[in-house]
């Protein structure tokens, strides 16, 4: 079986590293030529986890055609913005055989559209799968006990993801709920952002588990109205990957919100944004435009829309918790 990845991230390169506990064809495409060149030099990816040796088996091209051609499972493990262009790209190496699973988290800025949907469009193949959940790429590179949502409608994506990524310390929950495993996952880097900010502004844990038990029955209610399964706020997609995300330094989210939370100001945050990957920030237009276009009323997002793109101080998070109805 060839397993394929693109996108060679920390945590794409780190679900590789649990694949290979299973299957050793194993490919990842990357858009860095400087990183190409080193891997001809090296004979091995190094530097993108540098605590992690990476085995030679994994292999590293910059050729989408080297990548995706005759692979089994294609994972895309890019950030949620360049999704749709990588689809158009492999979509002629690949046929209606080939599974397709997303670890990227997102909607799609301008369309609003969920990750699946755009895979779909783009390649028109039924064996689609999500997978996400409460996990830093560092833990699953040094195999640490963890667990994941895998949503699809395909047996067989379910089938074949599980059988390669699966193992002692890595647990998958099978669910057909794709539209509330994406909301989960999208949803919660801007509810970091909001956490953060708490931390920021040196208010304790159980202010920010305020933030977080009022965001899972907001989130509970968008599932709901978009047509998902409100059960999902209970999985590692949902309650699980929020509370990580929430509450830990390792977010990247997190970070960026504590800093808003300090006092940033927005040259400073322009400079961090050019500097850092916020997955939270360009999910939150996405969410904020989702919203509106659908009537769904939801003031948490309005709220720290106003103070992230706004510039509106973050103080008025505290006061909104406590006059939420």
């Amino acid at each position: 079986m060839k397993i394929a990845f693109i996108g060679t991230g920390v945590y794409g390169l780190a679900l590789a590293l649990a694949v290979n506990k299973n299957y050793k064809n194993i490919i990842m495409w990357t858009e860095s030529e400087e990183r190409y060149q080193k891997y001809l030099v090296d004979g091995c990816i190094k530097d993108i986890i540098p605590e992690v040796n990476v085995p030679k088996n994994i292999k590293l091209t910059a050729s989408y055609e080297k990548a995706a051609k005759d692979a089994d499972i294609i994972f895309i493990t890019s950030t949620a913005a360049f999704v749709g262009a990588i689809c158009k790209e492999i979509k002629p190496f690949i046929n209606k055989k080939t599974v397709v699973c997303i670890a990227s988290k997102g909607i799609e800025n301008n369309s609003c559209a969920f990750l699946s949907d755009i895979v779909y469009e783009e390649l028109k193949i039924k064996h689609i799968a999500i997978v996400s959940g409460p996990t830093f790429a560092i833990d699953i590179a040094e195999d640490n006990p963890v667990g994941l949502s895998i949503a699809s409608h395909s047996k067989k994506a379910i089938r074949f993801i599980k059988d390669v990524l699966e193992n002692d310390n890595l647990k998958l929950r099978e669910t057909t709920d794709l539209i509330g495993v994406q909301i989960c996952g999208s949803v919660k880097n801007v509810i970091a952002l909001a956490a953060g900010m708490l931390a920021g502004m040196n208010y304790p844990e159980s202010t920010q588990s305020f933030l977080i038990t009022e965001a899972l029955n907001d989130i509970k209610n968008l599932i709901t109205a978009l047509g998902g399964n409100p059960k999902t706020i209970t999985s590692f997609a949902g309650v699980g990957d929020l509370l990580l995300t929430c509450t830990s330094i390792k977010s990247r989210n997190f970070t960026f919100g504590k800093l808003i939370g300090k006092g940033i100001t927005p040259e400073e945050k322009e400079k961090h944004l050019k500097k850092n990957t916020v997955e939270g920030y360009y999910t939150l237009k996405s969410i904020y435009k989702l919203i509106k276009n659908k009537k769904i009323k939801m003031p948490i997002i309005d709220l720290i829309y106003k103070i992230v793109m706004n510039d509106e101080k973050p103080e008025l998070l505290v006061s909104f918790l406590i006059n939420k109805k």
